[in-house]
């Protein structure tokens, strides 16, 4: 269990009363009358959010009153609770009355509670939550567990999660969960028919490799998650601006939330043979970088000409979607932090997904709701796919033009997904700019949980 949570017998602790501007004066008036007096002396409101340490007579904190989101009003915000552990005042606390739902405000506590510590002194969790009864606590832990998994690995500097990081974490998250795994690496790729991945990858000293791993019951479907591990993108000679690169070490976000969704997926015990493809590389500037308007193969066999080496990660996850098309699984999902036009459509905080299954589409875009894991639907919109044409090649990995760039990537993927019975395709991405409720600033886990709750429903 997540060391939020105080499990210890018999210790005392503080009510957490959640209150709304609607409730609020109904809830004011059946306090004690210093507690009451106290809150009208503080200006004490309830707009969503507002906090307040009530004293006890004899000195300490008697209550908290914390404002949640007006169930009538525009807007929701399910993690409201996040905000509490870096309000409150060091204790142990409990949920005196249920918020709007109890599981997610459960989660949004210890969500909200994280900090990155790997390279500053950890300091042990001061805020203890006492765990309401009602919470399936083994399916609430798994979930804290990825979510802390895919936000260490993003968060970590580039420096220290190259491609040979990447796949090290891969491999012991594998073997902890008795997977199978490979790792073809450097030239290799080209050996074994991965030539857009070593392209992509062939101008840094750490050389690119595929991290390739399966877990579960054979007879069982096929499910085959692929995430985007370009762990540092430069932008290749097609270079970013200092301002575009700064946060690069994030364009990996898309393989550590596959792994943070394998976590899920292994630990839960679904009846699906998972396989996990992760192209690991990095898109650096040297002598032998890709050029603008070369040509490369792809393991499919169509040409790819370079319209822009800073549109690689569809280059990568073109030869990974191939090789995993070609066991025809029964789902076939890919996650990766791919185009700025994403985040231009919809922000930072609302990937888009793609589909062609109408069903898939539905069922992703309920479990979204239900787990406050926002996604949103954009179309394969067919008369976009001849933008991909090119004069010299099959096609061209970034059109000219500009125009709605999320789409015609996710219809560049569809090129290399033809066996699959459904292909889900999201551009995540992999941050939070500024905190949130129960979402710190800086690597996310984004579009994992709500595809897992629709895993755990078709094959739990």
């Amino acid at each position: 269990m997540h060391p939020v949570f105080e499990t210890a017998p018999g210790l005392s602790a503080t009510p957490i009363s959640f209150v709304s501007k609607a409730n609020w004066d109904t809830a004011c008036a059946a306090l004690p009358d210093h507690a009451r007096q106290f809150a009208m002396a503080n200006n004490y409101a309830a707009k969503p959010g507002d906090y307040l340490a009530l004293p006890a007579p004899e000195g300490g904190v008697a209550q908290i009153l914390f404002a949640l989101d007006d169930p009538t009003g525009k807007s929701l915000d399910p993690f409201r609770v996040g905000q509490l552990p870096k309000l409150l005042p060091p204790g142990t606390y409990r949920f005196a009355n249920a918020p709007h739902d109890l599981r997610l405000a459960t989660l949004a506590f210890a969500l909200g509670s994280y900090k990155f510590s790997r390279y500053r002194k950890a300091e042990a969790l001061a805020v203890k939550l006492v765990p309401p009864e009602g919470i399936d606590f083994d399916e609430l832990s798994r979930i804290i567990e990825a979510v802390t998994l895919a936000r260490d690995l993003i968060n970590t500097p580039a420096n220290d999660m190259g491609p040979e990081q990447l796949a090290t974490a891969a491999r012991e998250l594998a073997e902890r969960f008795g997977a199978s795994f490979s790792c073809t690496i450097g030239e290799a790729l080209l050996a074994q028919n991965y030539p857009l991945i070593h392209a992509v990858g062939k101008a840094s000293d750490r050389a690119p490799r595929l991290i390739d791993f399966s877990w579960g019951d054979p007879k069982h479907p096929k499910v085959t998650l692929v995430g985007k591990g370009v762990c540092f993108d430069s932008g290749g000679l097609d270079l970013k601006p200092s301002s575009g690169m700064l946060i690069m070490k994030k364009d990996m976000g898309g393989a550590a939330n596959v792994l943070a969704l394998a976590l899920m997926i292994m630990d839960a015990k679904l009846k699906v043979r998972l396989r996990v493809l992760i192209p690991a590389v990095e898109n650096a500037v040297a002598g032998n970088a890709m050029r603008p308007l070369d040509v490369y193969p792809s393991r499919k066999g169509p040409t790819v000409e370079i319209g822009n080496t800073d549109a690689e990660g569809r280059l990568v996850l073109a030869d990974a979607l191939a090789l995993a098309d070609e066991e025809a699984p029964e789902l076939l999902i890919d996650l990766g932090t791919l185009t700025g036009a994403a985040r231009v459509a919809l922000g930072p905080d609302l990937p888009p997904f793609y589909t062609n299954d109408e069903a898939l589409a539905l069922d992703v875009a309920r479990c979204a709701k239900t787990e406050n894991d926002p996604l949103w639907r954009l179309p394969l919109w067919p008369p976009y796919d001849a933008w991909l044409d090119s004069k010299v090649a099959a096609l061209n990995n970034a059109p000219s033009g500009g125009f709605a760039g999320s789409i015609t990537c996710a219809l560049f993927l569809q090129r290399f997904v033809e066996t699959a019975a459904s292909w889900l395709h999201v551009d995540i991405y992999g941050w939070t700019p500024t905190a949130k409720p129960g979402r710190p600033e800086g690597g996310e886990c984004q579009a994992a949980r709500a595809i897992y709750k629709l895993l755990s429903q078709r094959y739990g």
